[in-house]
């Protein structure tokens, strides 16, 4: 065919771009053009076209109700879990603090002898824990040895203090000096420990920390045919006086490590049916996975391939390179989430096997596992709702609109950014909400969808008329941009492209060279798969070549 210059005419009315036909083999166009086409239909259409079934949709579907169902179940396990080391953590604040009470956000005492009396407090609740405590607490040991209660006070080398003659020498090296209470068994009142070698120097207190080890069995995983874990709590109580304001706080915390018990024996239980069950449960998503990941690469290997062949034959006749977003046409990012998803659950279910049989205890890691894939799951159906136009849209809105939101969202986290270190530098000092970074981020972001607006302006009521104004001219100038313009805005630019979205749909519009080639085929054929009639033209090459010289 000689060169000339024609206008191709798609099937979807659009007009393609005048430009030079190059010499291309008729047949070749035309196998080119129908492998496309079959690339680009959904399920249904490849059924009509060839009877391919759905399998990936199918698979999809079935991935969705076991993968959800495995992460309801290993949530209840989770839950137990953290539900346990909760309630022991409030357990041990109510064993070793003295007149503690759950309303009380923070534990403060004033006096020497307050200090002295919780510490003494502390050492008796130990020693006779097993005879106090309601729960199947114990003391850890190690090679038939108990492991002690240390106690630990920090406090300055040097420290002369004359606040009435407002004169004061230091030397503010940091020293520490710790005693070790073993438990003893029998416990006798005449037996507590000597404590004479160790005393407070209120004046250059800095801190008394003591450290204590107890364990404990998580027994109500047996109701539900789980064989229970072993837990070894470490407990930190802190009695700060860093500040040496004259209130010392005192605060108990409390890291857990969980491990597999040593010797169980559970009578007339169904655990280890129940076990076997959730491993062939766990073993069956692990194999459907696995499969939705095989046909996943297949299918983005022969889009790789595909492309190959498409680059060839436009640089072949066209003289020009594919552009970049032709190419991201042909790697489907659903099928890369599906990727990601189905890796992440073969590795979390994985993991669940190991901690029902016992050899783990990442209960955390395999929650973040088996979460975030069930998320990715989800979020992979939409691929296939994408096929129907009214879902599609919505697809296409979020597609497009991500650059110019990208855009606008990193301007808006600098100016959020720059608030942040602005209230929490100003009024960290006399707002609770503005303290640290992470809770002015945290109030911040709740003031820009409504919330704690009120209790962030009246907590202020009562700071000097600088801090007062100021605080005022923030809250009012934040609310006013975020709320008002950055929100306002957001929602325009993603408003702006569904309604482009929404006009070129109607309109028949193509938006790629890619798109119109594979729309001007000579024969429409629903199937994209049948034999086109042998003519001398290629109208076909004129919208691939666009744009060539």
């Amino acid at each position: 065919m000689s060169e000339q210059a024609l206008v191709g005419s798609s099937s979807n009315g659009n007009i393609s771009t005048l430009s030079k036909v190059t010499k291309a083999d008729p047949e070749a166009l035309e196998e080119l053009r129908r492998k496309l086409k079959y690339f680009f239909m959904s399920p249904c259409e490849k059924y009509r076209a060839r009877g391919r079934k759905p399998w990936k949709l199918m698979l999809q579907i079935l991935k969705i109700a076991i993968i959800t169902v495995q992460l309801i179940s290993f949530g209840l396990s989770n839950e137990m879990m953290v539900t346990f080391t909760e309630e022991n953590l409030i357990s041990f604040k109510h064993l070793f603090l003295k007149d503690y009470q759950d309303r009380d956000s923070i534990h403060t005492i004033y006096t020497k002898s307050q200090v002295h009396d919780h510490i003494n407090y502390v050492i008796m609740r130990y020693l006779t824990l097993q005879n106090v405590t309601v729960g199947n607490h114990a003391f850890e040991r190690i090679h038939g040895v108990f492991t002690p209660l240390s106690l630990c006070q920090e406090f300055y080398h040097h420290s002369s203090i004359s606040p009435s003659n407002e004169t004061f020498s230091i030397d503010p090296h940091v020293e520490k000096e710790c005693v070790y209470i073993y438990p003893m068994k029998p416990f006798q009142n005449e037996a507590f420990p000597d404590l004479t070698n160790f005393t407070l120097d209120f004046k250059r207190l800095l801190a008394v920390n003591i450290f204590l080890k107890v364990k404990a069995i998580n027994l109500q995983t047996v109701r539900h045919d789980e064989l229970p874990d072993c837990y070894n709590f470490s407990i930190t109580i802190d009695f700060d006086n860093r500040a040496q304001s004259g209130q010392i706080k005192v605060s108990l915390n409390s890291e857990v490590e969980i491990s597999v018990c040593k010797d169980w024996n559970v009578s007339g239980s169904n655990a280890v049916s129940h076990f076997l069950r959730m491993v062939l449960f766990d073993s069956l998503v692990i194999l459907s996975c696995l499969l939705s990941l095989l046909l996943c690469i297949r299918s983005v290997i022969s889009g790789v391939q595909l492309l190959s062949e498409y680059s060839l034959f436009v640089s072949t006749h066209c003289q020009r390179s594919v552009f970049w977003s032709e190419r991201m046409e042909f790697i489907n990012g659903w099928y890369i989430l599906i990727i990601i998803s189905d890796t992440l659950t073969v590795s979390g279910s994985a993991l669940k096997i190991l901690i029902h049989s016992k050899e783990l205890t990442n209960y955390n890691v395999c929650s973040i596992l088996l979460g975030t894939a069930t998320i990715l799951v989800w979020m992979g159906v939409m691929r296939y709702l994408g096929f129907f136009q009214k879902y599609n849209i919505l697809i296409l809105t979020l597609r497009a609109a991500l650059p110019s939101v990208i855009r606008f969202s990193l301007c808006a986290v600098l100016i959020y950014l720059s608030y942040c270190f602005c209230g929490w530098i100003v009024l960290g000092p006399h707002h609770e909400n503005f303290r640290t970074f992470n809770m002015v981020a945290y109030c911040l972001f709740s003031m820009i969808n409504g919330d704690a607006i009120y209790s962030t302006f009246t907590k202020l009521r009562e700071r000097s008329w600088v801090v007062w104004l100021f605080s005022r001219i923030y809250i009012y100038s934040f609310i006013s941009i975020f709320t008002y313009m950055v929100l306002s805005l957001f929602i325009a630019i993603i408003t702006n492209t569904y309604e482009t979205i929404k006009h070129q749909q109607q309109d028949g519009a193509v938006f790629s060279e890619l798109q119109a080639f594979i729309a001007e085929g000579r024969n429409a054929s629903s199937s994209g798969m049948d034999d086109s009639d042998k003519e001398e033209d290629s109208p076909g090459c004129s919208c691939l070549c666009g744009g060539a010289d």
